[in-house]
This record gives structure tokens, C-alpha cells and sequence, in this order.
């Protein structure tokens, strides 16, 4: 596909953020551009494993979550649970259940989704493809320049470079980000001391050894191969991290540790591997003029709790409805200073509580004599099972983290910009399903002509419906709530304003349009 010499946003990295970005810009009619280096997704390596409940909410309102319900490998129904196991082959030590959301209730419509990450791209990669305003071009962004005006990107395309002028620029591309370094940020933060080593592997005979039932993680804990493991799809292939495990080592026992994690001899064919080692990073800043830093771009954690690529898609959302309410001409000058004001401090409860998911992982939690029959054998079994519920609970249930998501230092909203809470309707739709593509009032009853002649004014779109609360509520593109109360706001051009950007404390910013 050729470049275009101008477009409205464009996108440095075609992975799941980059993508989500687009789908946001162009499910809302901005022209956007995403440049990739790979024309292909790899399914060599599957990534972040774990789609989550707030995320599936985003590909309800984009339409497309049952499309990705049916591409996994591995439906909802086959399993909720992460067990704890001296190895597959072994006994069991502990287990939890219903884990990461993965089961629907009174706090979602959406459970999670156990996935490897190429599923959602490649998904993702094909709305973007069907958007009239999306385009996705494979070459690589060699550099960002901007003045007042607009922002020069250079893209390199079958080894020429050309330059494209776009209004904004978003940067998903990664922990090497050109874009991160063109705008002067750095990444502030720690690396972690112990390496780990991941590996794909077929293996057609293992699930036949396992002992402890269908799960989406087990937990191996000896002293031979702490690791954490689970497959990908319901026929013979697994991915397996070996905790403290140097490259080098790593590629000489893989083998050798696959099938200390077993318990068994097995006939494990590795496919890949995958070094690597946490990082607990942030961006000094996420935003230069006109330029913007989303995803592992911007904040880096490590995997466990399932949080980056998550956040990543959050990060997407609030950046892809802001951008796009500014080139339409309804987004005031301070819409999009809100984004590090809202984001930041979400990215920095991820990084932290996936550190501290990370100080406790198998090799920690190994005891002795846990193999053994008798009383010795249950007790050490029994202290075993105190430990992991004690140290890893917060890990598998972190629905408040992932749902529970507020923007209290917003200055756009007014009462704290909490997610709206899921209510199943008496039709059978859920509440977020009410909420329209713009700016959502719902009422209790009243249809509020003052609200929309306001909105029409101000050019806001926005949708009335009625609900069964018992308040008005405004609530956002991203389904957070804007405002709240008992009675309609009594100067609602006021209240418009503010939760649009445009109120009179911005007045003295620079409106970007």
C-alpha cells in the first residue's frame, strides 16, 4: 500500500495498541495511517495470553468480541483456573479459581479471554483494513519533526524514505520507540535481577500426564524447574516460562526443563524461545506538542497479572476519542492535556502491583517434602497451599485493578471519572450497551432539552437515553463517567465545557486543531 503525503493521525507501530488506536480514530472518521515494520503477524511467540475484562468492554463497543471469542484457541468454557503443582505429572498444591475475570457477573457483561496475542492483531489488523478512513502500511518510522502547525514524519517504504505530514502523531512502537526518542523522553524506572527463558513447544502426548485438569496456568514448583506454564491451543501446543534461567542455559537444557515441569519423559518439539528479563519502566513524559507515546512505548511492567498489553489498549482509547473529538472541532484546548493526567497514574499502579506480583514467583514458594505420603507430606502440602493463597491471591483476582479504573486528578471530569458500572438491563442488553459513540446522558427519565440544545451548540455529540438509575448520568466515549447528580446541572454549557476541554481554565492554552 502506498503512503499518503498527508493524513490526520499517524500511528508508529501496528501491534495490539497501535491497532486499537486506529480502530478508535477510525470507528469515529479520522483518517489514520498505522506504519509497521512486519507484514505478517509471527505466531512464533504468543505473547500477552490474557485479554481482560475492561478490554473485551472495548471490543463489545467496537463489535468485535465475539468474532474474537470464536478465532481463540481456547474458549471460556474450557477453564478458569491456575493451579499449583510440584509438576503437571505431580501432585497439586493449590489452586485458584474463576481468576482475572475470566467468568461473567454483576461486574462486567464480558468475561476475559484466554488468547496469544496474534489472534487479537491479526483480528484487529483486519477492522482496520475494513475501516474507510484506516489504512495499515508495512515500513518503518524513521523520525518526528513538528512545529506549530503539524508533524513531519519520515517512513521508510521499500528502502525509500518519504516524509508525512500528519496533525498528530501517535507512538506505539515499543520499548525501542523511534518516536520516544525523537520527542526527547526517556524511560525512568528499574530492571529486574533474575532472568527467565521462554519457550514454545509441541508436545502431542503431555496433556495426557496432567493430573490436575484443564487450566490456563500451572505453576510448577521444584526445585528442578520453577516455571509457569499452559497451553496455547486444545491440541499439543504449550508455552512455558523457566524462572531464573539464563539464555545460554536455557537453549542448551530447554528439553531437559520442559520436562522437569512435566514430571514426565516427554516429546516436546521447540518451536521458539524468548529470553528476557522485567522492567518496571515509565516515560518522564507522554506527550511533546503534538506527539504522543501509548503502550509498552510509554510504561513498561512485567507480565504477571497480565496487565501490559491491557493497559496499552487503555491507554488507546482515551488518546484515540480525545484526538478525534479535536480534529472534529468539539474538543477544547484542554482535552488532550488530560491524557498524562489521566493515564499516568494508572500506568503506575500497573507497573507497581505487577512488581509485586513478581517478588513472589515458584522458585519462592518451593517447600520441602511435598512429595512425600504420610502426615510429613500433608503438612508440607498444607503450608505449601497457606503460602500461594497468601502471596499470590492479588495476582488472580484483580478485578478492582482492571474495572475499578478512575481519573480522580482529571481536570475534565467532575466526581472522580469512575468506569460506569455494569447493570444488566430487564431486556437482556447491559447498560454500556445504551451508551452511544460520543457523549452519553443517561436520564432517569426526563429527555433534558437543556443538556441537548447545549450539546448542539457546543458541536458535542451526544446521545439521552433513558435508564433505570436513579441519578442523571454524563458519561464519555470511553464509558467514564464525566458528572453526576440528583437534578440536571443548572448551567449545562458550564458543565459541557469542562468535561470537553473548553473551559474557561484552559482559555489560555493553545487550542490544536
Amino acid at each position: 500500500m502506498t503512503l499518503p503525503d498527508r493524513t490526520e493521525v499517524l500511528v508508529a507501530g501496528g501491534g495490539p495498541v497501535g491497532l486499537a488506536a486506529a480502530v478508535e480514530l477510525g470507528s469515529r472518521g479520522v483518517d489514520c495511517v498505522v506504519v509497521e515494520p512486519r507484514p505478517a503477524v509471527s505466531h512464533a511467540r504468543p505473547r500477552c495470553k490474557t485479554v481482560n475484562v475492561r478490554t473485551m468492554e472495548h471490543l463489545r463497543r467496537w463489535g468485535i468480541a465475539e468474532e474474537f471469542r470464536s478465532l481463540a484457541p481456547l474458549p471460556v468454557s474450557w477453564s478458569s483456573d491456575v493451579v499449583f503443582c510440584t509438576s503437571l505429572a505431580g501432585r497439586e498444591l493449590s489452586r485458584f479459581t474463576g481468576v482475572l475475570g475470566l467468568d461473567p457477573g454483576d461486574r462486567s457483561a464480558e468475561p476475559g479471554q484466554q488468547a496469544p496475542q496474534y489472534v487479537l492483531e491479526e483480528l484487529l489488523r483486519d477492522v482496520v483494513a475494513g475501516l474507510p478512513t484506516g489504512r495499515l502500511v508495512t515500513g518503518s518510522v524513521a523520525g518526528v519533526a513538528q512545529d506549530d502547525h503539524e508533524a513531519r514524519v519520515s517512513v521508510v517504504l521499500d528502502g525509500r524514505e518519504q516524509v508525512v505530514r500528519a496533525d498528530y502523531v501517535l507512538g506505539c512502537d515499543g520499548p525501542r520507540s523511534t518516536v520516544r526518542d525523537a520527542i526527547g523522553s526517556a524511560y525512568v524506572g528499574g530492571i529486574a535481577l533474575r532472568p527467565n527463558f521462554g519457550m514454545v513447544f509441541r508436545a502431542p502426548r503431555l496433556r495426557d500426564s496432567v493430573r490436575h485438569g484443564p487450566a490456563v496456568q500451572y505453576w510448577t514448583v521444584n526445585a528442578d524447574a520453577p516455571a509457569l506454564m499452559g497451553p496455547i491451543d486444545r491440541d499439543a501446543t504449550w508455552w512455558i516460562i523457566a524462572f531464573g534461567v539464563e539464555e545460554a542455559d536455557g537453549r542448551a537444557r530447554g528439553r531437559e526443563i520442559i520436562d522437569a515441569a512435566a514430571g514426565v519423559r516427554t516429546d516436546a518439539e521447540i518451536l521458539s524461545t524468548d529470553p528476557w528479563t522485567a522492567r518496571m519502566m515509565l516515560v518522564d513524559r507522554a506527550r511533546s506538542g503534538r506527539v504522543f507515546l501509548a503502550g509498552d512505548a510509554a510504561h513498561l511492567n512485567p507480565p504477571f497479572g497480565g496487565h501490559g498489553l491491557n493497559t496499552g489498549v487503555g491507554d488507546a482509547v482515551d488518546l484515540g476519542w480525545k484526538l478525534a473529538a479535536v480534529l472534529r472541532g468539539w474538543g477544547g484546548p484542554g482535552l488532550l492535556d488530560s491524557y498524562e493526567a489521566e493515564r499516568r497514574p494508572v500506568q503506575d499502579r500497573v507497573i507497581r502491583e505487577a512488581e509485586s506480583n513478581m517478588r513472589t514467583l515458584s522458585a519462592d514458594l518451593v517447600v520441602d517434602d511435598v512429595d512425600r505420603d504420610g502426615p510429613v507430606g500433608d503438612a508440607a502440602r498444607r503450608t505449601a497451599h497457606d503460602r500461594i493463597q497468601a502471596t499470590k491471591h492479588a495476582e488472580f483476582h484483580a478485578l478492582d485493578l482492571v474495572l475499578d479504573v478512575s481519573y480522580p486528578d482529571s481536570p475534565i471530569v467532575d466526581g472522580g471519572g469512575a468506569r460506569l458500572q455494569h447493570r444488566w438491563l430487564d431486556d437482556g442488553r447491559a447498560l454500556h450497551d445504551l451508551l452511544g459513540p460520543g457523549f452519553t446522558l443517561l436520564t432517569p427519565g426526563d429527555p433534558a432539552p437543556s443538556m441537548v440544545d447545549a450539546a448542539d451548540a457546543a458541536g458535542v455529540p451526544l446521545a439521552v437515553r433513558r435508564s433505570p438509575l436513579d441519578r442523571y448520568v454524563l458519561v464519555r466515549p470511553d464509558q467514564h463517567v464525566a458528572w453526576q447528580g440528583d437534578e440536571l446541572p443548572s448551567d449545562p454549557h458550564a458543565l459541557l465545557d469542562r468535561v470537553r476541554g473548553a473551559a474557561p481554565a484552559f482559555a489560555g492554552q493553545k487550542e490544536e486543531t
